[in-house]
């Protein structure tokens, strides 16, 4: 069994079945360009709909100090999901709650960025690199799984980057992954989560 963050989360419905199912984590996104972005009252109260073994977890794309200390103050979370972040932001953040930061990878000069984060963050997130001007996660892309295979990881790690119910399996043979993350994979419209692609997820990784 591997642990599994369903993100995007945006209704009590599928904050039900994430939990119902068995997620380790969940995540709230602050971003107002993504479909799934929820305001740090909103998140409150889907936070508060969650038992208490399921992780909390913000996301957020290079994010300003208010809105860090706007959520953190809504929502007890067990970290922040940071994109498009320097490792000194992510350390100056990392002093005020844990850090988790996204990496996008195309190829092997991504994966060794993390070395990068080292000291400055708490465990990468393995993401596919997506076109320049898009959202930076979400999209339903995934890399090369074979670029992690036999690497040394600086950090704890998580997978994300294309999964879902059907090829959850082949990505955490491939990658040794034993936290993976997923949005539009359980989504039947950007945005739009399905409870029963949530329950299938979390079976297959509890397969795993």
């Amino acid at each position: 069994m591997i642990q599994a963050k369903i993100c995007g989360l945006s209704t009590p419905e599928t904050i039900d079945a994430a939990a119902r199912h068995g997620a380790s984590h969940v995540g709230f996104v602050f971003y107002p360009k993504s479909p799934r972005n929820v305001t740090p009252d909103q998140a409150a109260g889907l936070a508060s709909l969650l038992p208490p073994d399921v992780a909390r977890v913000g996301v957020m794309v290079d994010p300003d100090d208010l809105l860090v200390e706007q959520a953190l103050l809504a929502v007890p979370m067990i970290a922040l999901q940071l994109h498009n972040v320097t490792p000194a932001r992510a350390a100056q953040i990392r002093r005020r709650v844990s850090v988790w930061v996204a990496i996008g990878v195309r190829n092997a000069t991504d994966v060794a960025l993390a070395r990068t984060f080292k000291g400055a963050a708490d465990r990468i997130l393995y993401d596919a690199k997506t076109p320049e001007g898009t959202l930076p996660g979400g999209m339903g892309m995934r890399f090369d799984w074979t670029l992690l295979s036999g690497i040394a990881h600086p950090l704890p790690w998580t997978l994300s980057g294309g999964l879902d119910a059907h090829n959850l399996t082949e990505a955490a043979r491939a990658t040794g992954a034993r936290m993976v993350d997923v949005s539009s994979g359980v989504e039947s419209a950007p945005g739009a989560k399905d409870v029963d692609k949530i329950a299938a997820f979390l079976q297959a990784a509890a397969r795993c």
